[in-house]
């Protein structure tokens, strides 16, 4: 068994890996994309960090690669579809460096409250410039927090023993969740406008992109400071930019930018307020060694006993089981995936039920699949093997019920999910051997191929609401490939899910949801 490591993998992990016998390890720490191209055809399996690129170029030419691993918790340099669609696992160490970047954030947090970079640079230079250089204490200050995970979780801990009131903000947690570490969880725009420093600890996604910009800097008090250890883009630099000017935000600390390494010419960079670090959220010597021992191990176990642990793109099943339930986990991950995209985001609980003859297999992979499209839209970490774990993290009540009994199909998955103030349901089959359907959303009836961009909206059944919705739809160059229809009676109520060649934009889900006897308009993509 070969494996190749690229990039600097800490010496402890190389050793299990080693000492394992039956593995060859053969460390290439510094390989271009071609010579990478040029050798990965000889290697079952590799390990990388962040600066190598594992594309679909790589895995095309990977003809014996059964496992890829990412020292570190993103796999944005993976391409992870191109590797699942070739039967090769990806593994990642989520929780290798949730302390270190915990602690990065309170760095950096205490260095905007103090001015400790501004001061050291002015003492070196010669000066003595005490009154200029005056802080603020943390104590008795409110930290607003978005994103309550486990790099949220360990912030909050850290700032209540400074003394600080933690509110934070999380639609996937629920306030008992929250009130046992002592946190108030509150609305967004409550946290802006309540918050004296504010860090951000989210994954970046379509939905959180820009989420810190021009609006939200209005909501928030004068003198405000932010902090963003966790993804760039999260936080709109060029709207950051004019707050800080306008004297709306006192000071900001950023670990990432948008594009990095970050140009030398950027705004922010001209502006003693911001104080900035070269992407070291995780660069401590401590998290390069957990998350090196913690790969290793994933590999040793899955090339000596045949277990999956800490994989992105497939469950911790046997390879039998795996090809009976491929179906109904392919179907409960767009289950889940589409009430993600629809549901009332302040999760309180989840109701799964199997009926039919999915109950005669072990039902509780479909559930972590189900769970893991459910929760996709919350952390760019969430797979079958952590989906469960972070449901009790977050209190969210998670029901399982069987029936033997097929009502109107062999079988049948329905999920209902309850938020706060309402509850949604989506129901799928299997035909045949691998065909999936969506069946039923909330009380409409219908047979739905889950698939690709798709917009779903609620209608009064009245004449002309489809053409209307179809001549919209082509004004704006989008084809419509599929079309569903489901309705309780004649001229009551109804719904529309079409399947499109191409995403639309929220400008025209807005067109839509204005035209007239349509209700309500929104946009989903099921992959």
């Amino acid at each position: 068994m070969k494996i190749l490591v690229c990039g600097n993998i800490s010496e402890q992990g190389l050793r299990i890996l080693e000492d394992a016998g039956e593995i060859e390890v053969d460390r290439k720490p510094e390989l271009n994309q071609e010579q990478l191209l040029a050798i990965i055809a000889n290697y079952d399996a590799v390990i990388v960090r962040s600066e190598t690129k594992i594309t679909s170029s790589v895995i095309a030419a990977a003809e014996k690669l059964k496992l890829i691993g990412r020292a570190g918790s993103g796999v944005d340099n993976i391409d992870v579809k191109a590797a699942t669609q070739r039967g090769i696992v990806v593994m990642n160490t989520p929780g290798g460096n949730t302390v270190t970047t915990a602690e990065h954030t309170m760095a950096l947090l205490l260095s905007i409250a103090r001015n400790v970079p501004q001061a050291t640079a002015s003492v070196k230079a010669g000066k003595w410039e005490k009154k200029k250089f005056q802080g603020v204490e943390l104590f008795n200050k409110t930290l607003g927090i978005i994103g309550l995970g486990k790099i949220g979780s360990v912030v909050a801990s850290r700032a209540q023993g400074f003394g600080m009131r933690v509110i934070a903000y999380d639609p996937f947690l629920t306030r008992e969740a929250a009130a046992k570490m002592n946190i108030e969880l509150v609305s967004l725009d409550d946290l802006y406008s309540r918050s004296d420093f504010i860090t951000i600890h989210t994954p970046l996604t379509a939905e959180t992109k820009g989420m810190i910009g021009k609006d939200a800097f209005e909501k928030m008090k004068k003198g405000v400071r932010i902090i963003n250890c966790a993804r760039g883009g999260l936080v709109d630099e060029a709207a950051l930019y004019d707050a800080i000017q306008s004297g709306k935000v006192a000071a900001a600390a950023l670990d990432v930018f948008a594009q990095e390494p970050v140009p030398t010419d950027h705004p922010l960079l001209k502006l003693d307020q911001v104080v900035c670090t070269p992407h070291l959220g995780a660069s401590t010597e401590e998290a390069q060694i957990n998350v090196a021992v913690a790969i290793a191990e994933q590999f040793v176990d899955f090339f000596k006993k045949g277990t999956i642990r800490g994989a992105v793109n497939a469950p911790t099943i046997g390879a039998d089981l795996l090809e009976q339930l491929r179906p109904y986990l392919e179907l409960g991950e767009k289950l889940g995936l589409f009430l993600a995209q629809t549901l009332d985001k302040n999760l309180r609980r989840v109701k799964i039920e199997y009926s039919g003859t999915v109950t005669e297999y072990d039902i509780k992979p479909v559930t972590q699949s189900i769970l893991a499209g459910l929760f996709s839209q919350m952390s760019d970490r969430v797979n079958f093997v952590n989906a469960g774990i972070i449901a009790q993290e977050r209190g969210i009540d998670v029901s399982e019920s069987l029936s033997r009994r097929a009502v109107d199909f062999a079988s049948l998955i329905e999920v209902s999910v309850e938020g706060s103030n309402s509850v949604s349901t989506v129901a799928g089959t299997v035909f045949g051997k691998n065909d999936i359907r969506i069946v039923k959303i909330n009380d409409f009836h219908l047979e739905a191929i889950p698939k690709g961009h798709m917009l779903l909206c609620s209608n009064r059944d009245v004449p002309g609401v489809l053409g209307r919705l179809a001549t919209l739809l082509g004004d704006n160059g989008i084809n419509i490939g599929r079309l569903y229809l489901g309705r309780k009676e004649i001229g009551g109520a109804a719904l529309v899910l079409c399947e499109i060649d191409t995403p639309v934009t929220d400008e025209i889900v807005a067109k839509l949801a204005a035209l007239p006897d349509i209700l309500s308009a929104r946009k989903i993509y099921l992959g």
